[in-house]
This record gives C-alpha cells, sequence and structure tokens, in this order.
C-alpha cells in the first residue's frame, strides 16, 4: 500500500513538471514566432524598415485593420497600405504553416509589445478570421 502511494506522488509530480514546462515553452511562442517569421524585416523592435517595410511599434494598422491580420500573417499580403500617416507598398510574404494557434500567439505577442496595448485575440476568434480569410493570389 505504501509503494502505490509513493508511486502515484513520483507520477504526479512527474505530471506537474511536464504540465509546468509546457505551458512554460507556450508563454514566449509568440515571440519565438516573431523572431522566427517577422524580425528580420519589421526588426526587433517592430520599428520596420524605413520607408520600405511598416513598423508593428504603435502602429495604428493594428487597431484599424484587427480583423485581416491574421489573414495577413498566413497569407501574406501586396499593395500599397498607410501605416501611421506614411504609405508602404512592399509585398509581405505569408507563413502558409502557421496552425490557428501559433497566428493567435503570434499576433498577441505583437499587440503587446512594441509599445502597443491592444486587445489580445482568442483562439476561437482567430479561427473564425482565418476561415473567412479571401482566396489567396
Amino acid at each position: 500500500m505504501r509503494k502505490n502511494k509513493l508511486v502515484m506522488v513520483a507520477m504526479g509530480a512527474f505530471a506537474l513538471t511536464t504540465l509546468t514546462q509546457c505551458f512554460t515553452k507556450k508563454k514566449d511562442e509568440g515571440k519565438r514566432l516573431y523572431e522566427t517569421h517577422c524580425q528580420s524585416c519589421h526588426m526587433e523592435d517592430g520599428s520596420g524598415l524605413k520607408g520600405l517595410i511598416p513598423p508593428l511599434a504603435q502602429a495604428d494598422y493594428l487597431q484599424t485593420h484587427r480583423d485581416q491580420l491574421p489573414c495577413i500573417i498566413r497569407h501574406g499580403m501586396d499593395g500599397s497600405i498607410i501605416v501611421n500617416g506614411v504609405e508602404y507598398n512592399k509585398e509581405m510574404p505569408g507563413v502558409a504553416g502557421l496552425r490557428a494557434d501559433h497566428v493567435t500567439n503570434l499576433l498577441n505577442y505583437i499587440q503587446t509589445n512594441f509599445g502597443n496595448d491592444n486587445p489580445r485575440y482568442t483562439m476561437p476568434e482567430v479561427e473564425r478570421l482565418l476561415e473567412a480569410c479571401p482566396p489567396t493570389r
């Protein structure tokens, strides 16, 4: 009987450690996704590349185009856009392989960093917005 309790305690400790590591890794997932997929163009601080690549730092576009952002991340965009009163016209490639949870974490990182204090996305919201994306080119 005592051996069974010891085994149960050990299994519980293992499960708790594994679960904690899982959540810890997810905590910084948005930042890691940004560094992997966005930082080379939008810069480490989200400032963009003057005149070519729009900033994400304190960007009005994040608020005024909230419903379009998941589709932009997944499918990219081309054509002219205005960010903070400046026109940009450089194609942005999408990252088609990102799952909805990745898109959610990436957007939430962008929405709450670089001087941004925008509302966070929920998974159901991002899933709904991704399903409504216009057909890709």
